[in-house]
């Protein structure tokens, strides 16, 4: 128990002292996350969108496919990347390996099924005559997808934050091919390893507080959009009009 409010102290004090390693090792974090979850979804939407509104050779398969590496193995996935970009892979030449690129490649590759899943999900959500009645309208296809996009952007929102909480406790596939390095490559999840294997418990505990802290304000924007939307259906059903 007294290891536990020792982490606690050690958490404030690491917040409040700008320890330099401390900072370094977060917005390291939050960098190669948070750019691994944009470049998911900026892949992932696309695929949601086109597996919900469009109808093509193999779409259940695909769909099924997406599904599938929504649950991938994180450390397996970390190691066939590390053996596509290592010296002696394909790719060696690109000099990837032990890099913060190769994190954030590793990172997107385990959010973007995520982020596609969802954003099908939530397309799936929307009224299908909504797109029909722009359509009747004069719009064209895509113009009516766009307008569905539209009505469904609170759960696009939220499939990009469940993409950055995916990758954002990750600690198996980084560490493979990021190599954990002091000031190049160390983010929270892998520090945190490395401080219990070291014995240094009130430093990790502090460490996976604050990752706690940032999971919770992720969760938090999630539940107040998702809030938002539910206010928004009902104001619409009641009055016809959104707020």
């Amino acid at each position: 128990m007294g290891t536990i409010l020792n982490g606690f102290k050690e958490a404030l004090l690491l917040i409040v002292s700008f320890d330099p390693e401390f900072y370094r090792v977060l917005f390291l974090s939050l960098a190669v996350s948070g750019t691994a979850a944009l470049i998911g979804a900026a892949i992932g939407i696309p695929i949601g969108v086109a597996l919900s509104e469009f109808s093509f050779r193999g779409r259940n398969a695909a769909l099924t496919m997406v599904h599938a590496f929504m649950g991938l193995p994180p450390v397996v996935v970390g190691l066939f990347t590390f053996l596509v970009i290592a010296r002696s892979g394909p790719l060696g030449f690109l000099e990837l390996v032990y890099t913060p690129t190769a994190m954030v490649i590793v990172q997107v590759i385990l959010a973007t099924p995520i982020v596609a899943g969802f954003t099908h999900a939530s397309m799936r959500g929307v009224d299908p005559r909504l797109g029909l009645q722009a359509m009747s309208l004069g719009a064209t296809r895509l113009q009516a997808v766009l307008v569905k996009m539209r009505e469904a952007r609170a759960g696009l929102v939220a499939a990009l934050i469940a993409g950055l909480g995916r990758v954002l406790a990750e600690v198996g596939a980084v560490m493979i091919v990021g190599g954990n390095i002091k000031g190049y490559t160390r983010v929270l999840t892998t520090d945190i390893v490395l401080q219990t294997r070291q014995g240094q418990y009130e430093y990790a505990i502090a460490e996976g507080l604050v990752l706690i802290l940032v999971a919770v304000l992720v969760n938090a924007m999630l539940t107040r959009l998702q809030a938002d939307k539910g206010r928004e259906e009902v104001e619409k059903r009641v009055t016809g009009y959104p707020a």
